[in-house]
């Protein structure tokens, strides 16, 4: 049996999401423009093994091992998908989903949508990074959510118009980079006041 090399095994999530918060973290930190971020990203979500991925963080520092652990999902919660992912194909997400406090959507030549309105979050904060290539990001918020929306467009479109400060209340902060393609912000309206109507008359 020949042995497999460790660059030729195959990358999961999990190795993915590490990567994207190491270039996340690092574009913060002005080390990455974001032109840069987001050609990483659009390599890192096409790449199948673990030696595509190192090219990526090589330039980079390493993660600080004294970095706090994530903080505990609310009870009951879970932990949620930390990808949403669509390569000339749609992924959607809706209902009662589990969100955690970190999660990313790709939109590479196909649609993401992504909605909040019922979503159970693991945390009071949660920022969702989107990178939208020649695709499309559709993020629906609930009414009554304090969404701060910031990224912007090369020859696309990121509209933050769904954002809006509503203190006390749960947080998304929406950031990305729409290359081509578009990220949209959708606040959904409040339900309607329930109308009483006259009261029945009762027959004998």
């Amino acid at each position: 049996m020949v042995a497999v090399e460790p660059d030729d095994l195959r990358a999961s999530d999990r190795d993915r999401e590490r990567v994207a918060a190491q270039l996340h973290a690092a574009a913060a930190e002005g080390r990455l423009t974001m032109d840069e971020l987001g050609d990483r990203l659009g390599v890192l979500y096409a790449a199948r093994t673990y030696g595509e991925l190192v090219p990526l963080t090589r330039d980079l520092p390493a993660p600080s091992a004294g970095s706090p652990p994530p903080a505990p999902a609310r009870p009951g919660a879970g932990t949620g998908p930390g990808l949403s992912v669509a390569v000339m194909s749609g992924c959607e997400r809706g209902g009662e989903w589990v969100v955690p406090e970190r999660h990313t959507a790709v939109a590479v030549m196909g649609g993401v949508e992504l909605d909040l309105r019922r979503a159970r979050f693991t945390g009071p904060e949660t920022v969702i990074s989107c990178l939208a290539v020649m695709g499309s990001i559709a993020i629906t918020v609930g009414h009554d959510m304090d969404v701060e929306a910031d990224g912007f467009g090369l020859m696309g479109a990121f509209d933050g118009r769904g954002a809006g400060a509503r203190p006390g209340a749960q947080r998304v902060r929406i950031t990305g980079f729409a290359m081509m393609g578009a990220v949209e912000v959708k606040r959904a309206k409040p339900p309607e006041p329930e109308i009483e109507g006259p009261p029945k008359e009762l027959t004998i």
